[in-house]
């Protein structure tokens, strides 16, 4: 594959004029080889989602020192509006700094402050997506599961990433509980391999899905398996889809990406909204999957948190 893909530049068209998708969560910078770039996983989705062309609202809480500033730049510079109160005078703005190993590996350590605002849903909106930190740190993380239980009779999907970080919840047993619990809010939960053997070690990942599948909420479960591609398993399909070959420069933001054009993907083929996943047959998954999958490996060939606009993946991968 080609590697000479640049980021946006400008914010691409809404892909359908439907309401945004709501992304709850953390934003933070990430501080590499003493460099400052905006992250923070649900921030990492926002603008991923924005730049493939949907519509995107940002619930997110940054300060507006340097680092919030450089932030909320970022986001409304990939289309990514922020919600209200988003921005506020005094409040520290959250760091991860990472480390990085011999292969491009990540490992973080975080400096994270969360208080969302008042959590609201655009008129409209067709998907709600939280994960990460957010949902396991307090104050924000009761937030967060107050509003999902308010969203059980609203037609709008829901989807989940935990992205499991063991430096901040090292009891794996209490997260998975607090993973479940939240999986039983949404429709669709996305793991990686490396989540499911810190959260439940022993179990492969179609044991750590067939789990989660038997919430009567929970349609859909993906999970990553790093250069071996993913899965996807529904309660009607089974798919598998690998990676494409490439040279990696580091894995910063692949996850989000993945998560961000799994979202395009089902949005695209109208499957959000009320609607709720119906119709994701083994034809679809797949695809969506394979979307993701590609999306993911252009981000792996760039330095951090860079998702590909749609432009770009229609030009490498088409």
């Amino acid at each position: 594959m080609s590697t000479d893909a640049t980021s946006a530049t400008e914010p691409a068209k809404p892909i359908r004029p439907t309401g945004p998708v709501l992304v709850i969560g953390e934003a933070l910078v990430d501080i590499v080889n003493g460099q400052a770039t905006p992250g923070g996983s649900p921030a990492n989705v926002a603008v991923g989602l924005a730049r493939l062309g949907v519509a995107t609202e940002l619930v997110t809480r940054i300060g507006t020192d340097e680092y919030g500033v450089q932030l909320a730049d970022h986001l409304t510079g990939n289309g990514v509006t922020l919600s209200g109160h988003t921005v506020e005078p005094g409040f520290p703005t959250s760091t991860a700094t990472a480390t990085l190993d011999g292969e491009g590996i990540a490992s973080y350590e975080f400096d994270i402050h969360w208080e969302p605002p008042a959590l609201e849903l655009p008129a409209g909106s067709s998907a709600v997506h939280t994960g990460s930190i957010a949902t396991v740190l307090e104050p924000g993380a009761a937030a967060i599961r107050s509003f999902l239980a308010e969203l059980a009779d609203q037609p709008v999907t829901v989807t989940l990433d935990p992205n499991a970080r063991p430096t901040i919840t090292p009891d794996a047993e209490q997260t998975w509980a607090a993973v479940k619990a939240l999986a039983a809010q949404a429709d669709l939960v996305k793991l990686s391999d490396e989540d499911c053997e810190f959260l439940r070690p022993g179990l492969s990942p179609d044991q750590v899905a067939a789990e989660l599948l038997t919430v009567d909420r929970t349609r859909c479960v993906v999970i990553t398996l790093g250069g071996a591609g993913a899965i996807g398993i529904s309660r009607a399909a089974r798919v598998q889809v690998e990676a494409p070959k490439i040279e990696v420069v580091d894995t910063v933001g692949a996850g989000d990406s993945f998560m961000a054009a799994l979202l395009a993907g089902l949005h695209e083929r109208d499957l959000l909204g009320a609607h709720r996943l119906e119709g994701l047959d083994e034809k679809a998954l797949s695809a969506v999957i394979d979307y993701a999958v590609k999306a993911a490996a252009i981000t792996c060939t760039r330095h951090g948190a860079d998702p590909p606009t749609a432009t770009d993946h229609r030009r490498i991968w088409t």
